[in-house]
């Protein structure tokens, strides 16, 4: 007799999988929905086929390496220095607050005190999974709230490696029969240190000799001109990361294997990485919403009701709750602080791990493992649709003037101080009689458009959510404003009633709906050009008032064509021996 569990998976997984990810999607549901939903249905809690589920979670977690990769191909160390101040003060509080309201729920309904520290501790911990997720699919990994809210999560990680290392050291003292013989102050202490030592091990050994050494192998792979050894490089660097970052430093293998993608993503390869592991990653990250259904167990939910609705409250009211707090009482617009809370408000495999860890020191009984994971179950399934709703609930806000006023003051604060600044520094912008153009975000496309302006003798007035951008074009006699381009006192700042032009380079539909309607009812007169990735959201973009879009999707498509007509036309009309030249190198 043969075995065949790893084919089983594959074959019932995928294909359930798909049949309910597809009616998901015509339910005008997350297709998240649908992939739990096939994993209960081949778990050991549903009747007929039952999938190996150890074999399932070690393919789950494939798929987190493979995220965390990718993620750190374009995530540098620039990226997360800039958001410390918010992700490093933010993720304490937020994990602080859930762990002290779960720990009181637990011991209010009658659970222990340890038991409840790790049901409070594993609420705290937001899904990887699912975070990239809903940022990938809104495209907003690249903007300010995404990496705020990836900068976040490190931090979250980097909290859970130092959980995960002291509780054999703390078990005794939480009253488990699995942990240290002995667990005074300086044992604590002690593995608390090592915790340190280890982790800045790791990122010393990955990213300064992994910088060295990954890209010198990569230059030696990419002369062989074989694209399944380059591929074949890049998967060895991503879960070679993320195992060595386990087995050597007691580290998470996410952690690990966001490190590996963050030295390849310095490399001129790191598109090409990408490129390469997407398929990967996105069928292993199908198999992480498996084994997360395949553990649900709905008898559960009628023994524990009040235990589990009250986790959820923590989960999908209070985490949002802090973080939205945090992000704007530090500075950060409203919007950024509602995508960040919005997609913490869930928990995931970093939760089980804590679960598992604790379980097996004794310390956790069985319930509090299975409160976890039906946590996990309702808050995944339903956090794709609390992002969606994410532009509603900021117009809610704006219509609460006092609450509004509250969120925004130190935001407003921020603006108005760097705003004053510049403008002390600068005079006070361009004259009356100068046409002025204002620009919305100083990316390569922002760039090439204050040169465009500039040559034609149009002042360019650029806004921008980056600080140090603003300082930098400050400083270059550039008049620039730091904030929200959809906020009113910002877009008047900038001089919109007098405008000839607004140009949105930032290709967030909402974003730009946000900001044109604002210019529009501000000057009724103004000329709106705006950047867009999709045609569908044409639609909305005119609704709010922008004159002209610039469809990614369609300009790519007429590039494309043009290079193909010039090359095929090119080829037509070279001599026969250019043409035996070419096709023999």
């Amino acid at each position: 007799m043969h075995e065949y569990n790893l084919l089983e998976i594959m074959a019932a997984g995928f294909g359930l999988a798909l049949i309910f990810g597809y009616l998901a999607l015509r339910l005008k549901l997350s297709p998240i929905v649908g992939y739990l939903l096939a994993g209960f249905l081949v778990g050991p809690h549903s009747p007929g086929f039952v999938a190996d589920m150890s074999l399932a979670t070690q393919l789950s977690e494939a798929g987190v390496i493979l995220l965390m990769f990718g993620v750190g191909l374009h995530f540098s160390l620039d990226d997360l220095f800039a958001v410390k101040g918010v992700a490093l003060p933010g993720a304490l509080l937020q994990s602080t607050a859930a762990t002290a309201v779960g720990t009181w729920v637990a011991v209010s309904l009658g659970l222990s005190l340890p038991a409840g520290i790790m049901l409070g501790l594993g609420l705290a911990v937001a899904s990887t999974v699912v975070l990239l997720r809903v940022l990938g699919d809104n495209n907003m990994i690249d903007t300010v709230h995404g990496h705020v809210s990836i900068g976040w999560l490190v931090v979250e990680d980097l909290l859970t490696v130092f959980v995960l290392v002291l509780l054999p050291s703390v078990a005794g003292l939480m009253g488990g029969a699995g942990g240290a013989a002995s667990s005074d102050a300086v044992t604590v202490a002690k593995a608390l240190g090592e915790a340190v030592l280890r982790l800045v091990a790791l990122w010393v050994t990955v990213l300064v000799v992994g910088g060295r050494v990954v890209p010198w192998l990569l230059t030696h792979v990419v002369r062989t001109r074989s694209q399944e050894l380059f591929t074949l490089t890049v998967l060895v660097a991503a879960f070679a990361t993320a195992v060595g970052a386990a087995v050597f430093f007691q580290a998470s293998m996410a952690l690990g294997a966001f490190l590996g993608g963050m030295v390849i993503g310095k490399t001129k390869l790191s598109h090409q990485a990408g490129a390469d592991i997407l398929p990967l990653r996105d069928a292993f990250a199908v198999l992480f919403f498996l084994s997360v259904g395949m553990l649900f167990n709905p008898a559960f939910l009628l023994e524990q009701p009040l235990l589990i609705a009250l986790c959820l409250v923590i989960v999908l009211l209070l985490k949002p709750l802090v973080a939205l707090l945090v992000v704007t009482v530090i500075g950060y617009s409203t919007y950024t602080g509602l995508v960040v809370a919005i997609s913490l408000a869930q928990v995931g495999e970093f939760s089980f791990i804590l679960a598992q860890q604790a379980q097996y020191l004794g310390i956790i009984p069985e319930s509090v493992y299975n409160v976890l994971v039906a946590c996990a179950l309702v808050s995944i399934t339903v956090n794709p649709a609390l992002f969606s709703a994410a532009p509603r609930l900021e117009a809610v806000l704006r219509k609460r003037e006092k609450l509004w006023r509250f969120l925004n003051a130190r935001a407003e604060a921020r603006a108005l101080k760097g705003n004053a600044a510049h403008a002390q520094g600068y005079g006070h912008g361009p004259g009356p009689d100068v046409p002025i153009a204002v620009v919305v975000g100083y990316g390569p496309t922002g760039k090439s458009v204050v040169g465009a302006l500039s040559d034609q003798g149009v002042t360019p007035v650029v806004i921008d959510l980056n600080m140090d951008t603003v300082n930098r074009l400050s400083d270059k006699g550039m008049w620039t404003i730091f904030g929200d381009a959809s906020r009113r006192d910002v877009l008047i700042a900038a001089g919109i009633e007098r405008a000839g032009y607004l140009i949105i380079t930032v290709p967030v539909a909402g974003d730009v709906a946000a900001t044109a309607a604002m210019a529009r009812s501000l000057n009724p007169d103004i000329r709106i050009l705006a950047r867009a990735r999709f045609l569908e959201e044409n639609k909305l973009l005119r609704k709010a008032g922008v004159s002209t879009i610039a469809f990614e999707e369609e300009e790519v498509a007429k590039s494309l064509t043009a290079m193909v007509l010039e090359d095929v036309r090119s080829c037509d009309d070279a001599p026969p021996a250019d043409t035996k030249m070419v096709s023999s190198e």
